[in-house]
């Protein structure tokens, strides 16, 4: 099955949610969540995106999170990433108690896809303020992909992780992660890239790029995705836009839509003159109506 095939069998089995001219949706993705050891590109970000999602949860956004949300390549164990990370689940956990959380899987997550991992794994936690279980995402759901249709106008942005641009990463995925599981997670630590991942070869990157803006531009909608780990916004000649990832030491970075725009930001940390560190916001480029991509 060649790439344009796989993305439209994606883009028909996408959970559809309404776009309203007042809807709020913040879209982050590659999170990488692992558990907790030197190679957990996470830890150093965890309380920035904790303070990112505080921000959207208290301003009534929904929030998306778009594949390789967990880091389930290098590490075979789903419940050693949640014990190490238990206020990012937490409040993963409040989002979906509010109808407010939606999950797409990845290339690194893919195994979400079965209804088996969600029941097993997303049911419940171990709160440490009340030392006992409570519930995480009882009957959670983990989709291919998601369509917000906007009800103004009747344009779609199509929300999708994009490692189906990747045959390697998509159809051969569990040979991906064999050799990222046994091979280049022991080479990386001798400084060899991992040439299975689109996010560390910049001509794979490239490459994944240029098929999901073409497709985006033939099929007439706005596609937003992860994978490449590289944020960028779109125009109406290459209607395609990049969440970036939540593992890059500069910080993280996300795409809002609200008013009927796009905006890609920027989390960081920064200094106040009395030397106290924040969690800021910074808007990377400029706002982009939903309307100029068409």
């Amino acid at each position: 099955m060649g790439f344009e095939n796989r993305i439209q069998k994606t883009f028909k089995n996408s959970l559809r949610l309404p776009l309203y001219p007042y809807s709020r949706y913040v879209i982050l993705s590659d999170c990488h969540r692992g558990c907790g050891h030197a190679g957990d590109n996470f830890l150093h970000n965890e309380y920035l995106y904790i303070a990112a999602l505080k921000h959207y949860f208290q301003r009534g956004f929904t929030y998306i999170e778009l594949g390789d949300g967990d880091e389930l390549w290098e590490n075979r164990s789903m419940e050693c990433i949640k014990e190490n990370h238990k206020q990012s689940f937490e409040i993963l956990s409040m989002f979906y108690t509010k109808n407010r959380l939606y999950t797409v899987y990845g290339n690194h997550d893919i195994v979400k896809k079965y209804a088996n991992f969600a029941k097993k794994y997303f049911d419940s936690f171990y709160y440490d303020k009340m030392l006992c279980k409570r519930p995480l995402c009882p009957d959670m759901a983990f989709y291919p992909g998601i369509i917000l249709h906007d009800t103004l106008k009747g344009h779609e942005i199509f929300l999708t992780h994009g490692h189906q641009a990747d045959m390697l990463n998509s159809t051969f995925w569990p040979l991906s992660r064999f050799l990222v599981r046994y091979i280049w997670k022991m080479l990386e630590n001798l400084g060899v890239p991992d040439p299975t991942s689109a996010a560390k070869n910049n001509k794979r990157k490239k490459k994944t790029e240029k098929k999901l803006a073409d497709w985006a531009f033939k099929n007439k909608l706005i596609l937003i995705s992860g994978h490449t780990h590289h944020p960028m916004t779109g125009s109406k000649d290459s209607p395609y836009c990049n969440t970036g990832s939540c593992v890059h030491p500069a910080g993280i970075t996300a795409v809002e839509i609200e008013r009927r725009a796009i905006t890609l930001v920027k989390w960081s940390i920064n200094t106040r003159r009395d030397l106290t560190l924040y969690a800021s916001r910074e808007i990377l480029g400029n706002v982009i109506s939903i309307d100029s991509f068409f």
